[in-house]
């Protein structure tokens, strides 16, 4: 069998890993096409992030005019995690942990490892999780309901944009295991560039409602990253699975509140 992964394969397995959406197709693929497919999903990760982005905003916005809209915001996130499987939200709750109470290197990223949840943990999840629902309650309530479908659907497009270019900016740990470590270091200029491209459609629809938003968000983005890249490699010396988790939930925080500083 081939070891290089057929061109349905990339954008199918970005989906297998950022949701619980099932694609039976994967399983044909072998281990080796399996890497050499995820190491090109990389470049489809945007895309993913516009078609949970879709399906939450749909949730938020429809719902609202029927509950008022704090409650269609909770139905809207409690669908998504049903969708992602909380992918995200346990990576912001680890590494929180992590780099809150951990003194070493090695204590980093051990607490990482753990799947407990300790105080670090919970409290930067809460806050993470309530500062999201705000921002998305603000915009059903400020905007017209295609605009702030589209602020919704730009975040979370935008928030998967930054996991590719964490992955690209920061080596991974040299000790790491999984994604970061066995993808991260294949994950270039090229990749990310196509990355872009394919989060131009979602990013351009809030281009056209608000590009002084979308001005914000990319140089937030910048800071976000530069901050992130010195943290990372002074503490652990390069990203693993949860610093990338973390950085999709902090991209559409960013996007979000730069959609609501208006």
């Amino acid at each position: 069998m081939p070891t290089e992964a057929p061109g349905w394969a990339p954008p199918l397995l970005a989906v297998q890993f950022l949701t619980r959406i099932p694609v039976p197709m994967t399983a044909r693929l072998s281990r080796e096409q399996v890497v050499d497919g995820l190491a090109r999903a990389v470049g489809w990760f945007p895309a993913v992030g516009t078609l949970v982005g879709c399906v939450t905003a749909a949730v938020a916005v429809s719902a609202s005019a029927v509950w008022p809209v704090p409650v269609a915001v909770v139905l809207a996130l409690i669908v998504e995690a049903l969708l992602t499987g909380a992918f995200h939200e346990d990576a912001v709750a680890d590494f929180c942990d992590a780099f809150g109470g951990g003194l070493t290197s090695e204590d980093v990223r051990r607490i990482m490892k753990d799947s407990r949840i300790g105080s670090y943990g919970a409290v930067a999840l809460l806050l993470a999780i309530a500062l999201r629902a705000c921002a998305m309650i603000a915009l059903v309530l400020a905007l017209p309901p295609f605009e702030a479908f589209g602020a919704i659907v730009a975040a979370a497009t935008f928030g998967r944009l930054l996991v590719v270019a964490t992955m690209a900016a920061i080596a991974p740990v040299p000790t790491g295991t999984g994604l970061a470590k066995d993808i991260g270091a294949l994950t270039d200029a090229r990749r990310l560039a196509f990355a872009g491209f394919v989060a131009l459609p979602a990013l351009g629809m809030f281009a056209m409602n608000d590009p002084a938003g979308l001005l914000f968000a990319l140089v937030a983005a910048g800071a976000f990253l530069w901050w992130f890249r010195r943290l990372l490699l002074r503490r652990i010396g390069g990203s693993t699975g949860d610093c990338l988790g973390f950085a999709a939930y902090a991209g559409q925080l960013i996007a979000l509140l730069a959609a609501t500083a208006r």
